[in-house]
């Protein structure tokens, strides 16, 4: 199961794109989106971001 991300709860701050050691999140509308065939489950993304937007 990828990450995935609470787009309500998503400050847009880019955190996570940067955490991200395979580059599976990007930025759409201003919100973080998880390629979620690129995905590997690390969890890094979920411990970075702020506004605890992002799950596994």
């Amino acid at each position: 199961m990828a990450a995935k991300v609470n787009t309500d709860a998503c400050s847009g701050c880019e955190t996570c794109v940067g955490s991200c050691p395979v580059s599976a999140i990007s930025m759409a509308d201003g919100k973080a989106v998880v390629n979620e065939a690129d995905c590997i489950e690390c969890g890094a993304c979920v411990g970075e971001c702020p506004c605890e937007a992002i799950s596994l």
